[in-house]
């Protein structure tokens, strides 16, 4: 069979796969906690009260019924971007007036990217001022969420222009091992990224002030000497001018380690709970969560690109997804933009595997806080925490599969249990 039919019958078969899965999972997330609205499971009959956990019901189905429209989106938008011609009819124009080379290319990019996110933005308004607002939890302006629009253009400009231009250059000019010089780049610039984040870019978007309550200050600190780590300090972020929602965790990597705690945070939990959350937080450091999740993203970073190095050589790749390459010029932004629309239709089938990985390390972390602090008052904090997020107690378990990278609160507080029995 022809090479460009066989891509563009895997794509429709792909995508046709993809969206059905989806749609399913979806719709059993949905039956699943209407089914458990109507009762506090057992176990927790005594600590959740039935409109928190109404709430919580009410809360998941109506993300999950705002996510079945974003399902559907996201696949109409890459078939018109692939097989109906929306991408070669974008290279076309700019073509039209622009001359080939590496402004056109990034020109191509960029109108891209401008597109879905315009395409997108009504859902993203959707959920921020319809769902988030509904429940509580949006605390943010009109004013701000256009303020932080703003910014995240100019720093995104800032930061991922120069990138995407050495990246389209070495696609160009590197020969046939561009993709590994790429690679490199791309591992530096995450690099850089994670250095400069707690001073330069975080900053910009909220407002860091040191911890100010000594208690709890001398409690973390006597924690992370027990722990043997070292952080560059303890400060409070206000996440309450945007949400209600609530989080603890380090920021930066070596001497520029920082702990973070929402404002939030610091309301909702006791000085026991905060510590407990914090030793949590320290598993993940002691376990080598996150080099180890580096390490995965820079392997299959590097799997991808030596992927697209490949198939951008191959004249079908383009064809079979309605793309007509320039035969005697650089077909770089094409086939970087191609890539980017397939590759999420395959992958979403490893997704089990990626999100039981982060669930174990989950537990491994809790764990580690239960053999540093009383696993009671992790337990007290995960269940304050899931109430006041209004997590539900009930969710469908293969969509945990592939959706959670946290495992379900009944499953960890159940896990918590057992550790306070153990300690």
């Amino acid at each position: 069979m022809n090479p460009s039919l066989t891509l563009t019958l895997l794509l429709a078969v792909g995508l046709l796969a993809h969206v059905v899965l989806k749609f399913w999972l979806n719709a059993r997330q949905v039956r699943h906690v209407a089914q458990h609205r109507a009762a506090v499971p057992q176990a927790y009959a005594q600590t959740i009260a039935l409109v928190d956990h109404q709430k919580a019901a009410d809360y998941t189905l109506a993300k999950a019924r705002l996510g079945q429209w974003d399902i559907l989106l996201d696949a109409l938008l890459l078939l018109g971007w692939t097989l109906l011609g929306g991408l070669d009819a974008l290279n076309q124009w700019l073509l039209s007036f622009m001359q080939p080379g590496l402004v056109q290319q990034m020109t191509l990019i960029l109108a891209f990217m401008l597109v879905g996110g315009i395409v997108g933005l009504p859902l993203s308004l959707m959920q921020t001022f319809g769902v988030e607002q509904r429940f509580g939890f949006n605390k943010m302006t009109p004013a701000l969420w256009v303020t932080d629009l703003l910014k995240g253009l100019l720093l995104g400009a800032v930061l991922g222009l120069p990138l995407l231009a050495l990246v389209l250059w070495l696609m160009d000019v590197g020969g046939s091992l561009w993709w590994l010089w790429a690679w490199g780049a791309l591992v530096l610039w995450q690099l850089f990224l994670m250095a400069i984040a707690p001073n330069v870019i975080m900053p910009l978007f909220n407002k860091f002030t040191p911890l100010e309550d000594d208690a709890l200050k001398a409690r973390v600190q006597a924690l992370m000497q027990r722990a043997g780590f070292q952080a560059k300090g303890f400060f409070v972020m206000d996440g309450s001018r945007r949400s209600a929602h609530s989080n603890a965790f380090f920021t930066g990597f070596g001497a520029s380690k920082r702990v973070v705690f929402f404002d939030t945070l610091l309301k909702q939990l006791s000085p026991a709970e905060m510590e407990a959350v914090l030793a949590h937080e320290l598993g993940h450091f002691k376990h080598k969560h996150i080099v180890k999740m580096m390490a995965v993203s820079f392997v299959t970073t590097l799997a991808g690109l030596a992927l697209l190095g490949w198939l951008a050589q191959q004249v079908w790749f383009y064809t079979g997804l309605g793309v007509s390459p320039n035969m005697s010029g650089s077909n770089s932004a094409l086939a970087l933009v191609l890539f980017m629309l397939v590759v999420p239709v395959f992958s979403f089938f490893l997704a089990p595997l990626s999100s039981w990985r982060s669930r174990v390390q989950e537990f491994e972390a809790d764990a580690y806080a239960a053999s540093q602090t009383p696993a009671a008052d992790l337990a007290s904090a995960l269940l304050k925490l899931y109430q006041d997020n209004a997590s539900t107690l009930t969710p469908d378990p293969l969509f945990v599969k592939f959706y959670y990278s946290h495992p379900p609160a009944s499953e960890r507080l159940a896990r918590m249990r057992s550790l306070a029995g153990a300690h």
